[in-house]
């Protein structure tokens, strides 16, 4: 569904399931500023989000990190750290990072930023900086549709038994603990790990492995709409297919950078992982860039991915709104 600015100042009724994402175009091209329009629709465009689960907003700026961050600023709030890494990304402005420094061909799967923390940012914007020469474009799929098609029996087993996410810093794959935790200091991964719900073990080699239980899925905190929120299906080795199988005859089960487990560290039945993929990849749309995209999305509602690409591609990210899952 694409709407123009004047759709968006009216309070014209939007059809019930707005397409995701919506997008949203000035009626002439170009804005005279883009962050004093958005600040002054700032209300409204939550609302939209609220709906949609998703914004695109296509035509109202050039390629600029530092509109983004403005933008940024004016519909949501500051930007926020990016703590407890899981992604290779490196900063190009105040709490604006790459989306990812995966290498071009790895395919990035549908997840929901962060979800695996007790506290996690409640929207997540991408900016396309440059566009990519093929490819690169950004999948979504609506976390509230994930879960319904999920078959009663896979959702009330996963809720009753949650999931644990378990990681291992040392087979010299993925990131280091130091990567992660944006520290030096054992202590202080220690004393994170406390405040945030995690589990941790060192071994005399200084390798760490982690281990943090939680639940699938989690009710909106202003919608009030149960969605699919967790990292079970992105972090399970056989998610990369080929390749976990290689990762898992090559480093034993224990030795995995990222695995998923049930809670109480059994395995997931492979048919239920099946289910799971086949949820996500039935309510898929994929985002193709323009340079100047500002694409918003809502965190808890909209999973979010990457496509392979052939470079050039700059897409720029940041994250607003923290908030504490109970």
């Amino acid at each position: 569904m694409r709407v123009t600015t004047t759709d968006v100042l009216a309070d014209a009724r939007l059809s019930a399931e707005p397409a995701l994402p919506l997008i949203v175009q000035p009626q002439q091209a170009g804005v005279d500023d883009p962050v004093e329009w958005a600040a002054s629709h700032r209300g409204r465009i939550a609302e939209l989000l609220q709906l949609s689960g998703g914004i695109l907003f296509r035509g109202f700026t050039a390629g600029s990190v530092e509109t983004f961050q403005r933008f940024m600023l004016a519909v949501s709030g500051e930007p926020l750290e990016y703590l407890e890494r899981t992604s290779p990304r490196h900063a190009i402005g105040d709490r604006v990072y790459t989306s990812t420094d995966h290498p071009p061909k790895q395919e990035i799967y549908l997840h929901n930023e962060q979800s695996y923390n007790v506290v996690w940012p409640m929207r997540i914007f991408f900016h396309c900086v440059e566009a990519p020469a093929a490819g690169g474009g950004t999948p979504l799929a609506d976390c509230r549709k994930v879960y319904q098609r999920l078959s009663p029996e896979t959702r009330q087993r996963l809720e009753e038994r949650g999931y644990m996410y378990t990681r291992y810093f040392g087979s010299g794959f993925g990131l280091s603990w130091q990567e992660a935790f944006q520290t030096d200091e054992s202590a202080v991964v220690e004393q994170y790990c406390q405040d945030h719900d995690i589990e941790c073990s060192w071994e005399p080699d200084d390798s760490l492995t982690t281990r943090q239980i939680r639940p699938v899925s989690r009710r909106h905190p202003v919608t009030g709409e149960w969605t699919w929120f967790n990292h079970l299906t992105f972090f399970h080795v056989s998610t990369l297919g080929p390749v976990g199988e290689k990762a898992l005859l090559l480093l034993g089960k224990e030795n995995l950078p990222n695995n998923t487990y049930y809670a109480d560290g059994s395995d997931i039945e492979p048919a239920v992982l099946d289910e799971l993929r086949a949820a996500y990849a039935a309510e898929k749309v994929v985002v193709p860039w323009q340079e100047g995209d500002i694409l918003m999305l809502d965190n808890m509602l909209t999973a979010h991915g990457r496509e392979a690409f052939t470079p050039p591609r700059r897409i720029a990210v940041g994250m607003t709104e923290p908030y504490t899952g109970s």
